[in-house]
């Protein structure tokens, strides 16, 4: 008897150990990678243009070189983040032209109405710089998570538009997204007309 309880001991303590095992093995979901975020610094835009702003050091601003490129048009690129905001700057000539330029600004925010899960506006309003215009924050998987536009209301108008080159996650991208938008609070914060 006691050879048979012996024997019987080995399978049990298996039996055991093998109910203990746990089967259930589901996959982990994908990592992102840790972002580092630089230290905000501000340095002065100041070139032969009808506007002046601050923007971050860790960006450097650009002549747009793409076909359509006017002459007072700048990317302002955040390289570590693959990022561009583009800025765009035309005079204006006279109400009619003024108008329509809000129009399209507001159509180029909206377009995105279809991935978009919220389109937020705010009113920008310096009036001690002549500054006016709207700020377009667009959340969901959009090309754009940000756009504006500044105008002293009679000559001047200029936008601005944040695009990344990446395919649109913005679960992914928003804590990214978070971080230039400051950025993009300061510039309009800081930003005057020269004349």
């Amino acid at each position: 008897m006691k050879l048979k309880q012996l024997i019987c001991v080995p399978f049990v303590l298996l039996f055991f150990l093998m109910a203990c095992q746990n089967h259930d093995y589901s996959p982990k979901p994908r990592a992102y990678f840790r972002i580092v975020f630089p230290e905000k610094h501000y340095t002065s835009f100041s070139r032969p243009v009808p506007f002046a702003f601050k923007y971050p050091t860790y960006a450097a601003i650009e002549q747009d070189k793409s076909r359509d490129a006017q002459k007072n048009w700048y990317n302002l690129h955040f390289k570590q983040f693959n990022g561009f905001l583009h800025l765009t700057y035309y005079d204006v000539s006279g109400k009619g032209e003024y108008d329509e330029m809000v129009e399209d600004a507001r159509k180029l925010a909206f377009k995105h109405t279809i991935k978009a899960s919220a389109i937020d506006q705010r009113i920008i309003h310096y009036p001690e710089h002549k500054v006016y215009g709207i700020y377009y924050a667009i959340e969901g998987n959009t090309a754009s998570s940000v756009q504006f536009f500044l105008t002293d209301s009679t000559k001047h108008y200029f936008r601005g538009a944040l695009y990344f080159n990446e395919r649109p996650q913005y679960d992914s991208i928003a804590p990214v997204v978070k971080f230039i938008k400051q950025d993009i609070d300061t510039l309009i914060a800081t930003f005057k007309w020269k004349n």
